[in-house]
């Protein structure tokens, strides 16, 4: 090759490597949903990013709106109950308790012991059933197919102990106004204790399948932090607000119903997370928490066995249902954090005002803060490290 031709050929190669240099990237918006499967249900994310680097995110609700609050103003007391169901369908005893102690609350009623007793037996399941969920499909997310069935092993078996004591598997509509549509049947209450026996044998499983994965520490582990300060300002609640190292449960801090004492008795503490495999407040921590928070739970439905009482399992209720006119707010610890029924009567038979505090709400406000910075491989699994369920947002 000549002097003038290898420096043509140079020369040609220097402007194409300038050109390429002078190109940027621009920011692209892709819609994350309504239908992905990783969205976790009807919900739209509005990723905007520069390559592979996500640099804005933006929720956009409302594709699961069925007005279930102006239907609780148009429905006496009690016909609100199944409604209830549908917020978190993961967790519908815990929305029954919650609308049905706000309502309680006005009416000054007494809850017979075994009542309380089997209120929180199921809502505990419930939370142990929830949990199961989160977890086995956040290893999906995240390319781990083998924990989801050994999850719904255990998920099956307790739905098939609600629809022993109250015929339905997923909307339940069993604890009441008052105390509980019907008592316990024959055997069940033994059952629940096999189950507590085998779940405490497959929880650790569930740490070997998951947790202890190098695959899954590496795609979790730092990812999404989300600060202590960070939380508290966007009124984050529940596993989410744990995992960032705030001490703080309703059942214990706030007890309602019978938890004051299962507290005392020292049956269950509160897991928080620590940073163990990366920074405190990421995606690892949030799943460690969940994973630690079922058998807690485990414990607390072991205390109920053991210090279950005979009687009745609900109150003294006129037939037609009227409510002292004030107002009533309630909040529970669900699976996902603060679940709150705000209620107001003027002595009829309806509610002339209901209000929806869902956790899921406050807790997916956050995306628009943990997603910019990161990848777009890792917004999926930021997105489900916060366990929303989308009935909730909307409600």
């Amino acid at each position: 090759m000549s002097n003038e031709a290898s420096i043509h050929g140079a020369g040609e190669h220097a402007a194409q490597r300038e050109f390429e240099l002078e190109v940027r990237a621009q920011d692209m918006e892709v819609n994350f949903g309504p239908q992905h499967p990783a969205t976790h249900g009807v919900m739209r994310v509005l990723v905007r990013s520069d390559g592979e680097v996500v640099t804005g995110a933006q929720a956009h609700l409302g594709y699961l709106h069925r007005c279930a609050e102006k239907i609780g103003e148009n429905v006496e007391w009690l016909m609100y109950l199944p409604y209830t169901d549908r917020y978190d369908y993961l967790s519908a005893m815990n929305n029954n308790l919650g609308y049905s102690m706000a309502v309680e609350s006005l009416m000054g009623i007494r809850i017979p012991r075994r009542a309380e007793l089997l209120r929180v037996i199921c809502v505990e399941l419930n939370r142990v059933g929830s949990h199961l969920i989160a977890f086995g499909t956040y290893g999906m997310d995240v390319g781990a197919m083998t924990p989801f069935f050994h999850c719904f092993r255990e998920r099956e078996w307790m739905m098939a102990l609600f629809e022993k004591i109250c015929g339905a598997r997923l909307t339940y509509s069993y604890i009441r106004i008052g105390g509980l549509f019907n008592d316990a049947p024959p055997g069940w209450l033994e059952e629940v204790a096999r189950f507590c026996d085998v779940f405490e044998e497959r929880w650790v499983e569930y740490e070997q399948l998951l947790l202890s994965s190098h695959i899954f520490i590496q795609r979790t582990a730092g990812v999404g932090v989300l600060s202590r300060e960070m939380a508290l300002a966007f009124g984050v609640t529940g596993p989410m607000l744990r995992a960032s190292g705030v001490d703080w449960d309703l059942r214990r801090d706030m007890p309602y119903s019978i938890y004051a004492e299962i507290f005392a008795a020292g049956a269950f503490k509160v897991p928080l997370g620590s940073g163990a495999k990366g920074k405190l407040g990421d995606c690892w921590d949030r799943t460690w928490v969940r994973v630690m928070e079922m058998r807690e739970s485990i414990g607390i439905v072991r205390w109920c066995l053991a210090h279950m009482v005979e009687g009745p399992v609900v109150g003294d209720l006129p037939k037609v249902l009227r409510v002292p006119a004030g107002e009533s707010y309630v909040a529970i610890e669900n699976p996902r954090g603060e679940l709150g029924h705000y209620v107001v009567s003027d002595g009829g038979r309806g509610s002339i005002r209901t209000r929806v505090r869902g956790p899921s709400f406050s807790n997916l406000a956050v995306i628009e803060e943990l997603l910019p910075g990161a990848l777009v491989g890792d917004a999926i699994a930021i997105i489900g490290s916060i366990d929303i369920v989308v009935g909730e947002t909307d409600r």
